[in-house]
């Protein structure tokens, strides 16, 4: 389906568990409480995101039931389509599901030619993978504090991949210029280890080239 997606108004974020009070010590997100979080996170949001604007959130949106869910929604700027997180599978009440333009468990989108495969988790082999295919994700909470189950998968990703959940993004959203900028410093830096492994492949073995005369 086309939904004329531009490059200047389209967004990504995930993980912003609006109304979770366990995820502030979980992830040590700087909040007192569960109020000041929803409040940042939607002035956040809105400080980001026009009336005009596409949002692709890929997962664990809110927690709590649906007076929770409209008092969020209802204050959210943009057209927003869910990618179904772990934690919507069971909070998301189903009379909200009108509130997104879709809500599916993944999807495939393009914009100005670049091929993007949206999920809530990382993964390790993916369509595209090899062929310059971004794949956004959440799930994983990436951030300098980060010490869940997941933190240890982190070292393996692609330099396509990118974590566009909040407690990686400054907590708010983040454009498709800015991923975009972000994907070509990964394959860069990728680039350049492979190289630096390559030429350290290639030196002389200076040991044995040694005198090893007592």
């Amino acid at each position: 389906m086309n939904y004329n997606l531009t490059a200047e108004h389209t967004y990504f974020t995930s993980d912003t568990h609006f109304n979770h009070g366990e995820i502030i010590s979980f992830c040590k997100r700087p909040f007192a409480d569960v109020e000041e979080m929803n409040e940042t996170l939607i002035a956040n949001w809105n400080r980001v995101i026009g009336k005009r604007d596409i949002v692709f959130h890929l997962g664990d949106f809110s927690f709590g039931g649906a007076a929770e869910w409209k008092n969020v929604l209802d204050w959210l700027n943009g057209k927003i389509f869910l990618i179904l997180g772990n934690h919507d599978m069971k909070h998301l009440p189903k009379e909200f599901n009108y509130r997104f333009v879709e809500v599916v468990m993944q999807k495939y989108i393009k914009i100005h030619k670049q091929a993007i495969y949206l999920n809530h988790y990382p993964f390790l082999c993916y369509g595209g993978a090899y062929k310059n295919v971004w794949q956004l994700f959440g799930h994983v909470h990436t951030s300098e504090n980060n010490t869940g189950w997941d933190a240890g998968c982190l070292s393996v990703l692609f330099p396509l991949q990118y974590d566009v959940g909040v407690d990686n993004n400054n907590f708010a959203p983040v454009s498709f210029e800015q991923v975009r900028c972000i994907i070509e410093q990964q394959k860069t830096m990728a680039m350049n280890h492979e190289e630096n492994k390559n030429k350290e492949a290639s030196l002389p073995d200076t040991l044995s080239n040694k005198d090893t005369r007592s």
